[in-house]
């Protein structure tokens, strides 16, 4: 089972190109229904074992979005391993998919943001909260982007989203000022910690800034505005904030790097919602 879970998340790295973050999801998945199993053979897997493992998550009482991603996980992972013929028949065949129950993402205000942002920042904490919110950009783009990667004279920014694919995004005058003026700053990091790296973010240690820093960094700022928040929240509020001043929708999903529209549809709800909210604020009765 593992031997043939090593192959499956080979061809996703070499053929599919998937990230090392989503590859690393998916081994914790498929390992975790093979602990289940008491040593079994892939092939003598049935549908049975499957049931019973969808039951144990459901005890476990974990998040509904937890269960579909292991669900999608062994459909993938099955259904890969029939067409290379390791298995004879697809025990995941008829599996249905668990509903997503559809909550609208956490947003916080234009005003809140501004709050956040003008608030004794330093450069790279500056950059930080300029892409993830002026750019829309995920934990994973940011982490990950490159000096090469930004053209400041042409105010873009290039990144590599879900399954490696490229997007490139317009930066605001914000985001290129604070761009400007962190980068004599990490030359002078470099200098100091004799390092030759196109990462963008590095911190006065020297070190490159990770996913954790960056939400630790992020939800300390949250604190100032009283709100519970992670980097993704600044996602969304930027998708949210162009929808309500009137940006197309097809633009906000290109800008976001969604694959299909009805995930950005999801915004248009959170701005009828808001609107609701402001209006019978003014008129209660």
């Amino acid at each position: 089972m593992y031997d043939t879970i090593s192959q499956y998340l080979e061809y996703l790295e070499l053929e599919k190109g998937l990230s090392a973050n989503t590859i690393d999801a998916y081994r914790r998945d498929l390992y975790d229904f093979g602990s289940r199993l008491s040593g079994k053979d892939i092939q003598s897997i049935g549908r049975n074992d499957i049931n019973s493992y969808v039951r144990i998550l459901k005890e476990r009482n974990l998040a509904p979005t937890s269960i579909i991603r292991k669900v999608a996980s062994l459909r993938g992972f099955f259904r890969w391993a029939y067409a290379m013929n390791i298995i004879t028949k697809n025990p995941a065949s008829t599996l249905e998919q668990p509903k997503v129950p559809q909550r609208l993402p956490k947003v916080i205000t234009l005003k809140e943001v501004e709050e956040m942002l003008h608030s004794g920042l330093n450069p790279l904490e500056q950059v930080m909260m300029e892409l993830l919110y002026s750019c829309g950009l995920r934990v994973s783009e940011l982490v990950n982007l490159k000096t090469s990667d930004i053209d400041i004279s042409s105010k873009y920014v290039r990144c590599f989203g879900k399954g490696s694919k490229e997007r490139v995004i317009p930066m605001g005058e914000a985001a290129v000022r604070v761009l400007r003026e962190y980068y004599p700053e990490r030359e002078l990091i470099l200098k100091k910690f004799n390092l030759n790296t196109k990462k963008l973010l590095i911190n006065e240690h020297g070190r490159f800034i990770n996913r954790q820093d960056i939400y630790t960094f992020i939800h300390n700022r949250g604190k100032l505005i009283h709100k519970n928040i992670s980097p993704h929240t600044l996602r969304h509020s930027f998708a949210t904030h162009l929808l309500e001043n009137g940006a197309d929708l097809r633009v906000v999903q290109e800008l976001l790097g969604h694959s299909d529209v009805s995930t950005t549809q999801l915004y248009t709800h959170i701005s009828k919602k808001r609107l609701k909210e402001v209006y019978f604020s003014i008129n209660p009765d």
